[in-house]
């Protein structure tokens, strides 16, 4: 990955704009759980359980699968953090964006 991708999540805040890895997160929830709605009609900071993109435990166990594939780490389903993690598509992209090509 090159540099720009480890900042382009840097000074988001609260912005309802997706940052370039906020959309491209979008587009693998949407892809991989069948959602419709279009990427870009996820607020990255609605809520991804319940009221937000409604999602379930299972929903996040996908997510978890296809993030850990495509950005080469592992979400566990004991983390403590998974609460935190998969709050809203803004921390999961802060997420990756610590995480991703560490190992």
């Amino acid at each position: 990955m090159s540099s720009t991708a480890q900042t382009q999540n840097a000074d988001v805040g609260d912005s309802p704009e997706q940052s370039p890895l906020e959309n491209e997160l979008a587009v693998l929830l949407v892809d991989s759980l069948n959602l419709e709605v279009k990427p870009s009609e996820i607020v990255p900071t609605a809520p991804l359980y319940g009221e937000g993109l409604g999602l379930d435990s299972i929903d996040i166990l996908e997510v978890a699968l296809e993030v850990s594939r495509k950005y080469g780490f592992q979400l566990r389903s004991d983390d403590e953090r998974n609460q935190q993690i998969f709050q809203s598509l803004r921390s999961l992209a802060t997420h990756v964006a610590q995480n991703r090509g560490a190992t």
